[in-house]
């Protein structure tokens, strides 16, 4: 029986699940468990384990890094670096390379996910390689998208520094 809430339609909204069918949008929604979360909850913490990818369903997030002050070391300041609404996705990095969160993300306000492993995206490979593939690559340009992105920031910051 299928839990999941969501639709097709939806899915096909996602960078994610281009080029993919209804059948293989199917498979991949038997995977996802939903989450809920409170205003102000932490979902994922800055250098702790995740091995997860999250739908924002409902709901809105920031996306916060330590940043230690220059002028004092002793003091640790938190830094908004972006905010995602219902539809994005955070947690492609640890997705793919298995490595602690590189930042935390805060709940804005109550949130609904839903989230994808790294064991169901294994499990996805040995049911249909394809599918595995097409995902890994859109994967794959969602994160140089927001390389791309962050590049363009960091650029504007230090040629203001100039």
């Amino acid at each position: 029986m299928d839990s999941c809430k969501i639709d097709n339609k939806f899915l096909y909204s996602h960078s994610l699940f281009g080029g993919l069918t209804d059948i293989e949008l199917d498979k991949i929604r038997t995977y996802f468990k939903e989450e809920h979360y409170k205003a102000g909850d932490l979902i994922l913490t800055e250098e702790e384990p995740n091995n997860r990818l999250f739908f924002i369903i409902t709901g809105n997030v920031s996306i916060v890094k330590k940043h230690i002050s220059a002028s004092n070391p002793k003091h640790v300041e938190t830094v908004i670096l972006c905010r995602f609404v219902e539809g994005d996705t955070f947690g492609e990095m640890e997705l793919i390379d298995i490595q602690p969160c590189a930042a935390s993300v805060r709940a804005d306000s109550d949130t609904v996910v839903y989230t994808f492993t790294n064991n169901d995206l294994y499990q996805l490979s040995k049911w249909n390689q394809k599918t595995y593939t097409m995902i890994i690559m859109n994967l794959a340009r969602e994160i140089s998208r927001r390389l791309r992105i962050s590049n363009e920031l960091l650029s504007y910051e230090l040629y203001k520094k100039l």
